[in-house]
C-alpha cells in the first residue's frame, strides 16, 4: 500500500517537470529576445503574490530567512540560470549539463539527510545521463561557457533547493499553496533588483509576449511549483530530482509536434533508458530522513492588501 501511495505521488510530482519541459519551446518563440531577468522575475512575483493574497499568512521567525533562501535556490537564482542557459545553449546541452542534478542531490542527501547512496541510485545517475545525450544533444551542439556554466549553477540551486526543501519541511499549519507562495514571492523580489539594473523594460509587449508570460506564470509556477512542493512532503529527495528528466523528454515531444524536428533511433531509446532510469529510483527504496516538521508559532495574518 505504501508503495502504491510513493508511485501515485511520484506521477502527480512529475506533472511539473512535465510542464517545466515547454519553458524552451515557449522562451525562443514568445518571449522577448535576450531577456532572461525579465522573463524569471515575471514568471516568479505575480504567482508568488496571487498565492500570498489568498493565503494571506506571512512568515514567522526561523521561516523568514528560510523562505527567503528557499526561494532564491529555487526560484529566483534558478529562474535566472534557466533562462540564461535556455539564451545561450541549444536545449540539448543545457538539458546534459543539467542531468548531473541527481548527482548532486545525491551527495547532499547522504550528508543532510541521513540518506543511503544505493547503487542503483549511482548507476540510475550514469544512464540518465547517456539518456539525455542520446535524447537531447546533437553533434552540431555549440557550447557557450557562460551558458554552460549557468546550466550547471541551475543544477546546484535546484538540488541544494530540494534538499533543504526536504530537510527543513513545510511548517505543519501552512499549507502547500502558501508555501509555494513564499518562495515564489521571495525568489520574485531577489530578482526585481538585478532585473532593473542589469535589463530593464522592454519598451514594448507584444500580444504573443504577454500570452507567453500568462502561460508560465498559470502553468508554468502557480500549477507545476504547488504540485512539486506537494511533492517535496512525500517522494524522497533522490526520487524528487529524478523525475525532473521528463523535462527534456516532453522537451523533445514538443519539438517534434511543434517544430517540425525528427527522432531518430538513438533518441527514441535515450527517451526509454531515461524513464528506466526515472523508474528505477523510485522503486529502489530510500532511508528517509527522521527530520521532525516545524510550525510557524503563532503566525501572523495580514490582510488582503498586505
Amino acid at each position: 500500500m505504501k508503495g502504491n501511495r510513493l508511485l501515485a505521488d511520484s506521477a502527480i510530482t512529475a506533472l511539473a517537470p512535465m510542464i517545466w519541459g515547454s519553458t524552451y519551446l515557449v522562451t525562443t518563440q514568445l518571449l522577448p529576445p535576450d531577456r532572461p531577468l525579465l522573463a524569471a522575475a515575471v514568471r516568479a512575483l505575480p504567482a508568488g503574490l496571487i498565492l500570498l493574497l489568498f493565503g494571506r499568512i506571512l512568515p514567522q521567525g526561523i521561516w523568514w530567512w528560510r523562505a527567503l533562501v528557499l526561494g532564491t535556490l529555487n526560484i529566483g537564482a534558478f529562474f535566472f540560470l534557466l533562462f540564461v542557459a535556455a539564451y545561450k545553449l541549444p536545449g540539448g546541452v543545457a538539458a546534459l549539463v543539467g542531468s548531473v542534478q541527481p548527482m548532486i542531490v545525491l551527495a547532499l542527501a547522504a550528508l543532510l539527510l541521513g540518506d543511503r547512496i544505493r547503487l542503483p541510485h549511482l548507476l540510475a545517475c550514469l544512464a540518465a545521463s547517456a539518456g539525455v545525450a542520446l535524447l537531447v544533444l546533437k553533434a552540431t551542439a555549440q557550447l557557450d561557457l557562460v551558458g554552460v556554466l549557468a546550466a550547471l549553477g541551475g543544477a546546484v540551486c535546484m538540488a541544494s533547493g530540494i534538499v533543504l526543501t526536504k530537510r527543513w519541511q513545510r511548517p505543519a499549519d501552512v499549507n502547500v499553496l502558501l508555501f509555494t507562495g513564499w518562495q515564489l514571492t521571495a525568489g520574485g523580489l531577489v530578482l526585481l533588483p538585478a532585473l532593473f539594473l542589469m535589463e530593464g523594460l522592454p519598451s514594448t509587449i507584444t500580444g504573443t509576449n504577454a500570452l507567453g508570460f500568462g502561460y508560465l506564470i498559470v502553468l508554468g509556477s502557480l500549477f507545476a511549483y504547488s504540485v512539486w512542493f506537494r511533492g517535496t512532503d512525500r517522494v524522497p529527495a533522490i526520487g524528487l530530482s529524478f523525475l525532473g528528466f521528463f523535462s527534456p523528454i516532453v522537451a523533445t515531444v514538443l519539438g517534434l509536434v511543434f517544430l517540425g524536428q525528427t527522432l531518430s533511433f538513438l533518441q527514441l531509446v535515450g527517451a526509454l533508458i531515461l524513464i528506466g532510469s526515472i523508474v528505477l529510483v523510485q522503486l529502489t527504496p530510500t532511508k528517509p530522513a527522521a527530520v521532525p516538521r516545524t510550525t510557524t508559532a503563532s503566525p501572523a495574518k495580514v490582510s488582503a492588501s498586505g
